[in-house]
């Protein structure tokens, strides 16, 4: 899972590279800009998706220079955007539907297919995100009505150049630019499609995957029209995009070639969490320490209801969340154990990776490890405390959802 989630990194790295994204968000922001309200819902919404979809949260820091003097503009303070930009994101990232990257490596690791739970899922995402749109309109509204209210206030320097912005919000997509959007779209709604087994959805008993690498779905006939795509196209998917991109862009062998290494920059780190927690799940297996571990646990939940499992799953992966912030890393730490507890439990495992997630997202929402909330804060200077003062509210809510 690891080389795709860096080969689409690399090209989300060249599609930035043209402002096609960046250009098209300003307009979007320039023709909603007297109604707020309705361009915060359209940028949460459109983040969320984006999140729940294929993991999109880190790729948001760029999003500040351009959002951060147009909401001050309009009225709304620091807080209203930053956590318009990082709740609109993580809400998608913890109510994920067929994100490859976190759903796809749990499922994979659960021997279970990516499309099993994908309608409690829809609904949780549907839920979720109403709900983070919802507070932040209400804290939005009430800013506006009553600057004092505001958590951080109006006169601190945000850093960011309102003309720059306003060039930004100005200026129109050009052919190239249109061109690049459409090539990043038609990849991510090709992965989209590509990654489901509609097969198992569709069917009324539902495959487990057979192979990890390969995501084969078993005791399910594949439809014409399924690819059955995984990691192995998916990043070929995105190399090719990113070539193609730098082709259309004009941008040459050279400069397409070092955008693709910017893109790759930060793969230590994740790399090393990915296979560091990989290699806990093989020596808790050789050691046998996996099997002790269940055994006790088998009498804890033997006789617990489905929903108390579910609950202490995502009270159980919060921590884990906030020390593992890569959802693959914790994805390949976590499921390897739950999994079988689900079994003893009576529980779907399709159910507990959905509960997975949501304990994952929310420590995402709150944990100072999450680089989304912390490069998000630091950006638009919101104190980490004045944050948490928002958030928790919505936090619990989200909890009890």
């Amino acid at each position: 899972s690891f080389p795709t989630r860096r080969s689409s990194d690399l090209f989300i790295s060249v599609s930035f590279a043209t402002r096609a994204l960046e250009v098209a968000v300003a307009a979007l922001a320039q023709r909603l800009r007297k109604q707020g309200w309705m361009l915060i819902t359209a940028v949460m919404v459109l983040f969320s998706l984006l999140g729940s979809t294929m993991g999109f949260s880190v790729e948001t820091l760029g999003f500040y220079a351009l959002f951060l003097p147009l909401m001050a503009a309009l009225g709304y303070d620091r807080l209203v955007t930053a956590s318009m930009i990082i709740l609109g994101a993580l809400s998608g990232v913890m109510a994920a539907t067929v994100n490859p990257f976190s759903i796809g490596v749990a499922a994979g690791e659960a021997g279970v297919s990516i499309g099993e739970g994908i309608g409690l899922r829809v609904l949780l995402w549907v839920l979720l995100t109403a709900l983070a749109v919802a507070w932040v309109l209400y804290y939005a509204a009430k800013v506006r009505k009553d600057p004092k209210a505001s958590l951080v206030g109006f006169d601190a320097e945000t850093g960011i150049d309102p003309a720059a912005a306003e060039t930004a919000a100005q200026e129109k997509l050009s052919g190239m630019q249109k061109t690049v959007l459409v090539i990043t779209v038609a990849a991510f709604a090709l992965m989209i499609v590509s990654v489901i087994p509609w097969s198992s959805i569709i069917s009324p008993r539902a495959g487990a995957a057979e192979d990890y690498y390969t995501h084969a779905v078993a005791a399910a006939q594949p439809l014409w029209f399924e690819l059955n795509w995984w990691f192995p196209q998916l990043s070929m998917l995105f190399i090719l995009a990113s070539i193609l991109i730098g082709f259309v862009a004009k941008m040459g062998e050279k400069e397409t070639v070092r955008l693709i290494a910017a893109g790759a920059a930060d793969m230590l780190g994740p790399a090393m969490v990915v296979l560091l927690a990989g290699g806990v799940s093989v020596i808790m297996n050789n050691t046998q320490t996996l099997d002790t571990v269940l055994n006790s646990m088998e009498q804890m939940v033997s006789g617990s209801s489905a929903a108390m499992f579910t609950f202490l799953t995502i009270t159980v992966n919060i921590p884990l969340g906030a020390l593992i912030p890569s959802s693959s890393g914790h994805g390949a730490l976590a499921m390897p154990l739950l999994a079988p507890l689900a079994d003893f439990a009576g529980v779907s495992r399709a159910t507990t990776i959905t509960a997975w997630i949501m304990g994952h997202g929310l420590a995402l929402m709150v944990a100072p490890t999450s680089v989304v909330l912390v490069g998000g804060l630091a950006i638009a200077k919101v104190g980490y405390d004045r944050f948490l003062r928002f958030v928790w509210p919505l936090w619990l809510g989200m909890l009890g959802v």
